[in-house]
């Protein structure tokens, strides 16, 4: 004869079908917990969608496809509804890396309940007005470059009484397109085959550079005439080993010329144009429009640095100091290998820089390519130079 139960606990049975049920709905629970997760995480949906995907996404016109826009409290939000105001204030426009958005600078989902980033740091601790951008990071990074510099010029144009002298900081690839934003901007306001911009022609030469910032008038794009300072975060100036090795074994694959192999191509080839454009950080149209685009040793345009610009280069060490140098300069910090960061070819030569335009250089040790994003060491640099 079995003992009785204590009152108030379920007999065997119960407790079995209790169980059974819980199975049989984990399923649907699974499920709803996804699409809870996914609600609530979108906005890292997308730019991981956008990074993978997005130049086809944009091709057939999908409305998943990210634009170029400033954003505020996670939304797109036109330039003339930004609502700034004069006095001018020093400004800072942070423009985020592959598959990424402006939330990078803001907060990350395994930071501390009261951390703040970069952005609102100095937004709290500084008089510096700060901006975010989200862009599509599949596209072509020359696309992005252009699209930025447009978007910046019609900043310069609609506030011209309170931007004040301009900052632009990118983490890896969003470097690469403040450097494209800074060839199709110097090569005239509007570049040739952009989409217009609602500005009229009075508005562009009104903003065009003025004394009281200290700047000759040229024909560049107005934004030209704010800009003082670019930051560079584990930005891979002359390409990435990762795509590199990427567009090599496609490559590889392709001549073995099998099915299987030919699929697996085919599969590698999927990536996105912006992807394909880390290889050798291309900035410029040409390089990826001409016939000779996908040699392994194809031509790239050389982008000159900005007259009268400070730039800052801020690389991350990954390994420790006891590895074999060899090793520390290929892997860098885990993305982007410490000779790419430094862009010898660019930033090399200090003879032959722009008259006053500076080139700085700070590696920071134990530092993987994410870590970047909230080093203190790396916000008290921004600060003390922005």
């Amino acid at each position: 004869m079995s003992e009785p139960l204590p009152e108030g606990q379920p007999s065997r049975l119960r407790r079995a079908l209790a169980a059974a049920g819980r199975v049989a709905t984990a399923p649907a629970r699974g499920a709803a917990y996804l699409v809870d997760s996914a609600r609530a995480h979108q906005h890292f949906f997308l730019p991981v969608l956008n990074g993978a995907l997005g130049d086809q996404l944009a091709a057939r016109h999908d409305p998943r496809a990210l634009r170029m826009s400033f954003r505020v409290g996670g939304h797109d939000v036109p330039v003339a509804a930004l609502a700034l105001r004069g006095p001018r204030r020093p400004t800072v426009v942070f423009v985020h890396g592959l598959m990424g958005d402006e939330q990078i600078w803001q907060t990350g989902l395994a930071d501390a309940p009261d951390y703040h980033r970069y952005g609102p740091r100095l937004a709290a601790e500084t008089d510096a007005r700060v901006l975010y951008v989200r862009f599509n990071s599949g596209l072509h990074l020359s696309e992005n470059g252009r699209a930025l510099s447009l978007l910046l010029t019609e900043l310069a144009t609609t506030y011209p009484d309170a931007l004040g002298p301009l900052a632009l900081v990118g983490h890896s690839m969003g470097g690469l397109v403040i450097r494209s934003a800074g060839y199709y901007g110097s090569t005239g306001p509007l570049a040739a085959g952009s989409e217009p911009l609602a500005v009229s022609n009075e508005s562009l030469a009104a903003a065009k550079p003025t004394n009281e910032l200290g700047q000759p008038s040229t024909e560049s794009a107005p934004w030209l005439a704010y800009l003082r300072a670019v930051f560079l975060l584990g930005t891979p100036n002359d390409g990435s080993w990762l795509e590199q090795n990427s567009h090599f074994a496609a490559h590889l694959l392709q001549r073995i010329d099998l099915f299987p192999t030919r699929f697996l191509s085919n599969a590698l080839n999927q990536r996105s144009n912006g992807i394909k454009d880390l290889r050798r950080s291309i900035l410029v149209d040409e390089d990826w429009q001409g016939p000779q685009a996908d040699d392994r040793a194809a031509p790239r345009t050389a982008v000159p640095l900005l007259p009268g610009v400070a730039y800052h280069i801020l690389m991350g060490a990954w390994l420790k100091t006891n590895r074999p140098a060899a090793l520390r300069q290929y892997f860098g910090d885990g993305l982007v290998s410490r000779g790419s960061a430094q862009g010898a070819t660019t930033f090399g030569n200090e003879a032959a820089l722009p008259p006053g335009t500076t080139v700085r250089t700070a590696e920071f040790h134990q530092q993987h390519h994410s870590g970047l994003l909230t080093h203190p060491e790396v916000y008290q640099y921004l600060k003390h130079w922005l």
